[in-house]
């Protein structure tokens, strides 16, 4: 369950940068075009860095158990 989440939370940021992106092209060059530019490029670092975590979260979680273990004895 916890991945179709995660699925559906990075389409949502991807398609809020897409759409932002869309914004800023119709918008006159100025400083209200250059923040949508930006907001939607940090949307889009968004959904790449949780992407990331997902990534190393779900690859290898056998080291915190081990951790976890040693500190117990």
């Amino acid at each position: 369950m916890g991945k179709v989440v995660y699925l559906y939370r990075s389409l949502a940021y991807r398609n809020a940068a897409a759409e932002m992106l869309r914004k800023a092209r119709k918008l006159p060059r100025g400083a209200e075009r250059r923040a949508a530019r930006c907001y939607a490029k940090a949307l889009r670092d968004l959904a790449q860095t949780e992407a990331w975590l997902e990534g190393r979260i779900a690859d290898d979680p056998a080291p915190v158990q081990r951790m976890r273990a040693a500190a117990s004895r």
